[in-house]
C-alpha cells in the first residue's frame, strides 16, 4: 500500500492549490479525482467557462449597442453560439491541462477515481472499470465541493429544465429563458444570454437578488438589469415546472398576494444555490457526519472532529467561493507542516461578473445596524468619474462604511467597472485595518476607476468628496 503525508480528496480550487503547497512544504502528497479532468467545478463548469461566455457575450452586446457612439460601424452583426461555446471549452480546455502540468511539476500523485473512507488512514479508491486500490494516509483533506441544488416540485431533465452545466452549452439562444434565483449563478448566466438577444425572467423567494451582498447593490445591479430587459418576479414561490420537447414552464406564487403567475419559455433555469457534495465518501468510516445542511464541521484550523482529517471550500461553513477555498487548502498545507497561518473569512471577497461588476468585502450595512455598530458611510457614482464617462461605464457606484469613532474601515461596497479588481486595494487596506482617512491620502493614478474608491473614502471623513 502506498502512503503518503497528506491525501486529498477532490481536485478543484481548494484541492489542487492545497497540493501544491503541501508539496512544496515537502509533504508527499496525492490528489484523487473522480473526473477525467482536475480543476472541479470551477475550472470545468462554473468560473472559468461563465467568464469566457461573459467576456464573448458582452463583446457582441458592446458591438451592437455602443459600438456607434465610439465611431465604429458595423453591418451584418450575428452572433454564432456555437462558436463562442467551442471558444469556451478551449480556454477550459488549456486552463485544466496547466493543472496536470503543475501536478507533475509539483511531484504530486494523482489517482483517477472515487475516493472514499476505510478508515481514518485508508483510503479507498475506485476507477472506472470498478478496480479498487487502497492507500495509506498521514493527514486527509476533504475537498470535494458543491452540486447545484433544486426545489420542490422542480425536476431537471437537463434538456429544457436545467442547470448552469447545461447552460454553459446550449446550442441556440433562448427567444425566453425563465431563471429560479435570483443568485449570482444565475445573474452571470442570464447576462450572457440577455446580450445574445434573449428575453430573461427571474422569479426569486426573497424580496432581492443577491441577498449575501449589501442592499445597496442589489437594488443597484437589478436596475441595471432591467436595462437589458430582465423581469423581475420578487418575493414569488415557484410551484410547479413542466417541460415538453420545445419548450418549458413555470408557475409561481406571490408571496404577498398569493395570485399565481405563469411564465412560459424555451428554457428554465434552475439555479437556486448550491449544496456540500460528499455522496459517496463513507464519512461514517472515518467517524464523520454532516450537518442538516451537508456540511462537514470544522474547528478554526479547517480540522473536522476527527483529528488528522480536515475539510475545506464547499463542503464546509462560509462562502461557496474558489478563492475561498484555496485561501483554506493553502491554510491547511501550511497548518499541517507546523506553520502558523492567517485566514480572515470576513475578508474574502464576493463577486458577481455581470457589467458592471459587484465586489464587496466585509461588513454590509444591514449587518452593521443588526450588531448595533455606530458607522458612517461615504459613496460615489461612478458618473461622475472622468474615466467611466471616456468608457462610457458610468453605471453603479463606490460606497465605503467606516467607524463612527475610528474611521476604520468596516465594509467596501462597488458596484461599476472593474468592481473585482478594484476590490482588492478595498482588502489590502482592510487587513491592514485602514481608516477610510488613509485610503483618501493615498495618490491614485488619473484617469482610472480607483479614483472612485478615493472619492468615496473622501466622502466617508466629514464628506469631503471633490468631484461630486
Amino acid at each position: 500500500m502506498d502512503a503518503f503525508d497528506v491525501v486529498i480528496i477532490g481536485s478543484g480550487p481548494g484541492g489542487y492549490v492545497g497540493a501544491i503547497r503541501a508539496a512544496q512544504l515537502g509533504l508527499k502528497t496525492a490528489l484523487i479525482e473522480k473526473y477525467s479532468t482536475l480543476g472541479g467545478t470551477c475550472l470545468n463548469v462554473g468560473c472559468i467557462p461563465s467568464k469566457a461566455m461573459l467576456d464573448s457575450s458582452e463583446h457582441f452586446h458592446n458591438a451592437q449597442h455602443t459600438f456607434s457612439e465610439h465611431g465604429i460601424q458595423l453591418s451584418n452583426l450575428k452572433i454564432d453560439l456555437p462558436q463562442l461555446v467551442k471558444r469556451k471549452n478551449e480556454v477550459v480546455k488549456q486552463t485544466v491541462g496547466g493543472i496536470d502540468f503543475l501536478m507533475k511539476k509539483n511531484k504530486i500523485t494523482v489517482f483517477r477515481g472515487i475516493g472514499s473512507f476505510e478508515n481514518k488512514n485508508t483510503i479507498n479508491i475506485k476507477d472506472d472499470s470498478g478496480k479498487t486500490i487502497q492507500i495509506s494516509a498521514g493527514k486527509v483533506i476533504v475537498a470535494t465541493g458543491s452540486k447545484p441544488s433544486s426545489v420542490p416540485g422542480v425536476v431537471v431533465d437537463k434538456k429544457r429544465i436545467i442547470t448552469s452545466t447545461e447552460a454553459l452549452n446550449l446550442q441556440e439562444v433562448p427567444k425566453h429563458m425563465i431563471i429560479i434565483g435570483g443568485g449570482v449563478i444565475g445573474m452571470e448566466l442570464g447576462s450572457v444570454y440577455a446580450r445574445l438577444g434573449a428575453k430573461v425572467s427571474v422569479v426569486e423567494f426573497t424580496d432581492g437578488i443577491c441577498g449575501a451582498f449589501d442592499k445597496t447593490l442589489s437594488k443597484e445591479l437589478q436596475k441595471v438589469l432591467a436595462k437589458l430587459d430582465f423581469i423581475f418576479y420578487l418575493q414569488h414561490k415557484v410551484t410547479e415546472a413542466k417541460s415538453t420537447a420545445k419548450s418549458a414552464s413555470i408557475k409561481a406564487e406571490s408571496l404577498k398576494t398569493g395570485e399565481i403567475v405563469e411564465l412560459k419559455g424555451d428554457i428554465v433555469l434552475v439555479s437556486t444555490g448550491r449544496r456540500p457534495y460528499t455522496d459517496g465518501l463513507n464519512l461514517e468510516k472515518a467517524g464523520l457526519k454532516t450537518d442538516e445542511k451537508g456540511r462537514i464541521a470544522v474547528n478554526e484550523n479547517c480540522e473536522t472532529e476527527v483529528a488528522g482529517i480536515f475539510a475545506i471550500g464547499d463542503v464546509v461553513r462560509g462562502a461557496m467561493l474558489a478563492h475561498k477555498a484555496e485561501e483554506e487548502g493553502t491554510f491547511v498545507a501550511e497548518f499541517i507542516a507546523g506553520q502558523h497561518p492567517h485566514i480572515n473569512h470576513l475578508l474574502i471577497p464576493n463577486v458577481v461578473y455581470t457589467w458592471p461588476e459587484v465586489a464587496s468585502v466585509g461588513y454590509t450595512e444591514e449587518q452593521l445596524k443588526e450588531n448595533k455598530t455606530a458607522y458612517k458611510v461615504g459613496s460615489f457614482p461612478f458618473k461622475a468619474s472622468g474615466r467611466a464617462r471616456a468608457s462610457m461605464d458610468t453605471d453603479g457606484l463606490v460606497k465605503i462604511l467606516a467607524d463612527a469613532t475610528t474611521d476604520e474601515v468596516l465594509g467596501v461596497h462597488i458596484i461599476g467597472p472593474r468592481a473585482a479588481d478594484m476590490i482588492m486595494e478595498a482588502v489590502v487596506a482592510m487587513e491592514f485595518r485602514a481608516s477610510a482617512e488613509d485610503i483618501s491620502r493615498i495618490s491614485h493614478a488619473h484617469p482610472t476607476f480607483s479614483e472612485a474608491t478615493r472619492e468615496a473614502a473622501l466622502a466617508a471623513t466629514s464628506n469631503r468628496a471633490i468631484h461630486i
